[in-house]
């Protein structure tokens, strides 16, 4: 039997996914140097209204609250025991809002990079984060979690390790690196070294694509270059809304719901068959970017002067591959 998410991708010519969940729990008084999953446990009503607001948003897949729920981020928190009850707990939640929405909403188990250095640049062993990512799947998949949804990820090494551990778990599974650094991921990874990537492995993703990053228009532009690969994996995009700035200690993001409407419909012109919001995405993000796909008609690829026209253009020349006449 087919996974949800395939069988949505096999009935639907795009899916929304959710925004962001950190934005959103520290706009219900999560504190800075607290773990969002910790929260599972001793805020559970406020991360059950996380999910549901983004399932009565329209969204028609959302994030559990596990992004940084392995054995390494947690230890921080003097939590690394705690991956299986926190990371089961959190899909538990997010399977109970899902199957009360009425219509078919996917449940993505969040898995987040371990934080470390794979060797060998650092002392993070291959086996090592497979093990901790399988740890965190397990649970995932335990708590009733549909696929897996690993993002934020900026080697190649860690990557595998991820896909790894998902074939482990007998899981579905999607994959998305950030490129944050004029079109590459922190560790240099290209938009093509990605689309190459997903084709490589022995279990690849059913969706790939990039998360976070700098802002929409950066992102796009990365999705483009998915596009221009050739490979015809479904691709998803789940770009900030906007630029953040530092005010009063706080930071705010300046993408508006407009904003990201306009994105939203940029991405699913592209081709983009999963689209969401990152970091500032909120609830009024999301119902711009529904009303806007499901009202305006589809339009023909955008180039890159146009998304940088309506999302307010890039943050540097370069697009990691090969360079752009187009900069902010």
């Amino acid at each position: 039997m087919p996974d949800p998410l395939s069988q949505l991708l096999a009935s639907r010519g795009w899916l929304m996914a959710d925004g962001a969940t950190g934005t959103n729990l520290f706009n219900m008084g999560l504190a800075s140097n607290v773990a969002p999953e910790l929260w599972n446990i001793d805020q559970p009503e406020k991360v059950r209204r996380l999910y549901r607001d983004s399932v009565e948003a329209g969204a028609d897949l959302f994030l559990t609250n596990t992004f940084g729920g392995n054995a390494s981020r947690l230890r921080l928190q003097g939590a690394a025991h705690r991956v299986r009850e926190l990371n089961r707990t959190g899909a538990a939640m997010a399977r109970d809002i899902a199957d009360a929405a009425g219509r078919t909403v996917v449940v993505a188990g969040n898995i987040g990079p371990t934080g470390e250095i794979m060797a060998p640049i650092g002392t993070l062993s291959h086996a090592r984060a497979v093990e901790m990512f399988h740890e965190q799947a397990e649970a995932l998949k335990e708590g009733g979690a549909d696929v897996l949804w690993v993002e934020t990820i900026s080697s190649a090494e860690e990557f595998r390790a991820a896909a790894e551990a998902a074939h482990l778990a007998d899981m579905p599974w999607c994959g998305m690196m950030s490129f944050d650094t004029a079109g590459r991921t922190i560790m240099g990874v290209t938009s093509a070294q990605l689309s190459a990537l997903v084709e490589r492995l022995p279990n690849p993703p059913l969706a790939y694509g990039a998360n976070c990053g700098v802002g929409a228009a950066d992102l796009l532009r990365t999705v483009r270059d998915f596009v221009a690969s050739g490979n015809e994996r479904p691709i998803i995009a789940k770009g900030n809304a906007g630029i953040p700035h530092l005010e009063d200690g706080h930071l705010h993001y300046d993408g508006t719901p407009a904003v990201m409407a306009d994105y939203a419909c940029l991405a699913r012109d592209l081709g983009v068959r999963i689209i969401g919001g990152c970091c500032g995405t909120t609830p009024a993000h999301l119902r711009a970017m529904r009303e806007a796909l499901e009202t305006r008609p589809a339009g023909p690829r955008p180039s890159l002067e146009e998304i940088a026209a309506r999302l307010g253009g890039f943050s540097s020349v370069g697009n990691g591959s090969r360079e752009s006449p187009l900069a902010r």
